[in-house]
């Protein structure tokens, strides 16, 4: 599983003109699911987003995390961070978890990840063309992949 983690000021989601999802402070989620992802993946993932210390202290310092600000966050499932551009110029998404692996596992992350925050959080809509907009504060963006923990 992998995730781009972007500490926002404004974020939003927009299906067919509508926006269905808008914060301001906290962080946008870009999540790309593999089909050995699993509920291991989730819960550390979750874990180690919530509690990541990417949100300035009073000295200007990144030292403070999601949960300490009580912000918010917007998580948006996106394939194509599963992209392999090793041959060619084509992207593969080979690695990307099919629809009935990847919803399920999806909407776990998006659970796991409420109850780790106490507080719902923004979505997109899996599958559907989504426009979505963002002003990264800082800029601070963070990629992080399950895999690659140890």
């Amino acid at each position: 599983m992998k995730a781009v983690i972007q500490r926002v000021s404004e974020a939003s989601v927009t299906i067919e003109n509508v926006v269905v999802s808008k914060i301001n402070n906290g962080l946008l989620i870009l999540v790309g699911i593999e089909a050995e992802d699993n509920q291991q993946d989730i819960e550390w993932l979750t874990k180690k987003i919530v509690n990541l210390r990417i949100f300035d202290d009073e000295n200007g310092v990144m030292n403070t995390s999601l949960l300490h600000e009580n912000g918010d966050a917007i998580i948006v499932s996106q394939f194509t961070l599963q992209a392999s551009t090793k041959k060619g110029n084509r992207p593969s998404y080979i690695k990307a978890a099919k629809p009935e692996i990847a919803i399920p596992l999806y909407e776990d992350f998006i659970s796991d990840f409420e109850k780790h925050l106490q507080k719902k959080v923004g979505t997109g809509e899996f599958g559907a063309d989504m426009k979505v907009s963002l002003v990264n504060d800082g800029p601070v963006t963070i990629l992080i992949d399950t895999k690659n923990r140890v």
